[in-house]
C-alpha cells in the first residue's frame, strides 16, 4: 500500500474506529448499570477488537498475516453487531439506534472487505 505510513491512514481503520466510537457514546451509555460487566463489557472489547486487530495485521509487513488479522477483525465486526441486536431485543436500546449502527456496520464490513481483497491481490502480485 503505497504511501500509507501508519494503520490511522488506512480507510478500514479510519470506518472501525467510527463504529467503535458510536457503540460507546450511543449504545452502551444506554444500559442499565447491571449489564456493566456482562454485555457491555462484551460489545465494547469486541468493538474494540475490530480496530485493534486491523491495527495489528499492518504490523505484521506479511501480506497473509494482514489478512488473517483483518479477518479476525471482520468477527468481531459480526460479533459486535450481535451484541447490538442483543441490546434492541432487551430493550435496552431503539431500533433507531441500531439502524444507524447497522449503517456504520456494512460501511465498515464493505471497506474492510476492499482492504482484505487489495491484500490478497497484492500477495498473488508479491
Amino acid at each position: 500500500m503505497a504511501g500509507v505510513k501508519s494503520f490511522e491512514e488506512l480507510e478500514c481503520w479510519k470506518a472501525s474506529s467510527e463504529l467503535r466510537i458510536f457503540a460507546s457514546r450511543n449504545v452502551i451509555r444506554n444500559f442499565p448499570s447491571d449489564e456493566r460487566y456482562a454485555l457491555a463489557s462484551q460489545l465494547r472489547r469486541s468493538s474494540r477488537s475490530v480496530s485493534d486487530n486491523i491495527a495489528e495485521g499492518y504490523g505484521r509487513y506479511h501480506f497473509q498475516e494482514n489478512i488473517q488479522f483483518c479477518r479476525i477483525a471482520r468477527g468481531s465486526l459480526h460479533e459486535s453487531l450481535n451484541q447490538v441486536i442483543t441490546a434492541e431485543e432487551e430493550g435496552y436500546i431503539d431500533e433507531k439506534v441500531v439502524l444507524e449502527y447497522r449503517d456504520i456496520f456494512k460501511k465498515t464490513e464493505a471497506i474492510l472487505n476492499g482492504y482484505i481483497n487489495y491484500l490478497a491481490k497484492a500477495k498473488r502480485q508479491d
